[in-house]
């Protein structure tokens, strides 16, 4: 009876452990094919693997890389960091999220994604990946400083587009939003500018290499700081 009893206990084990490591799918060639431009043979597949696969970690990974806009594949990615941290690619996912943040200027939230990431995976290759990139408030503010000293030209011209917060013909109470921005880890700057004699002062959010980023931050920034701020050029 007790050898039979080990003999189905065995064989729950081994049953259970072999469905358990089902679930997951191998994504390394997805992500390839994504490399190489078959974005659309992915998609297609990823439906018929979501389906036979559906508590497939690596599948919640796959799915972020695909969606297209850059605060639902944010919530994808902090879903699988959060449900599934064992996973082969929660460090991945990190990395993505400290990255996105970044981006968008946001380096208090970018901060703690990282820490994340080196407190709970700490052999993690995107570790050194992130350390390129980390700048800090102050460090930025000192570099932009020792450049206007030696006259050398602003590193200005790989960020293209900006988030217009508001125009103020009160100075102060544009100042009262540029606090508020940056206490919530944000950057942000003011230029003045005069129309008709009149002298606005125009409060910016952030700094953004293409478009597309700075579209995808706009309703953050318009929910945040209750305000109805649009996409424009730094350079205009």
């Amino acid at each position: 009876m007790l050898k039979n009893l080990s003999i189905f206990l065995l064989y729950f084990i081994i049953t259970f452990s072999a469905d358990d490591f089902a679930q997951e799918v191998d994504i390394v060639p997805f992500l390839k094919m994504i490399e190489q431009g078959k974005l659309i043979e992915v998609k297609e597949k990823f439906i018929e693997l979501k389906s036979d696969n559906p508590k497939s970690s690596n599948l919640i990974f796959l799915e972020a890389v695909l969606t297209e806009n850059g605060q639902d594949a944010v919530e994808i990615y902090q879903s699988l960091v959060d449900k599934f941290p064992k996973s082969s690619y929660a460090d991945a996912s990190l990395y993505r999220l400290y990255s996105y943040y970044f981006a968008l200027g946001l380096y208090n939230t970018a901060d703690k994604n990282l820490s994340r990431l080196k407190k709970d995976y700490p052999e993690s290759p995107y570790i050194k990946m992130a350390s390129v990139n980390v700048v800090k408030n102050d460090t930025e503010e000192t570099t932009q400083q020792t450049d206007q000293a030696n006259n050398l030209p602003k590193e200005e011209n790989e960020f293209n587009y900006t988030v217009q917060a508001g125009a103020f013909t009160n100075a102060a109470n544009a100042k009262v939003l540029k606090k508020d921005i940056e206490n919530a880890g944000m950057i942000s700057f003011t230029k003045e500018k005069n129309v008709a004699g009149t002298t606005f002062t125009i409060v910016y959010i952030g700094k953004f290499i293409t478009r597309k980023e700075a579209e995808d931050f706009l309703p953050i920034a318009n929910s945040r700081f209750n305000i109805a701020g649009r996409v424009v050029e730094l350079n205009q």
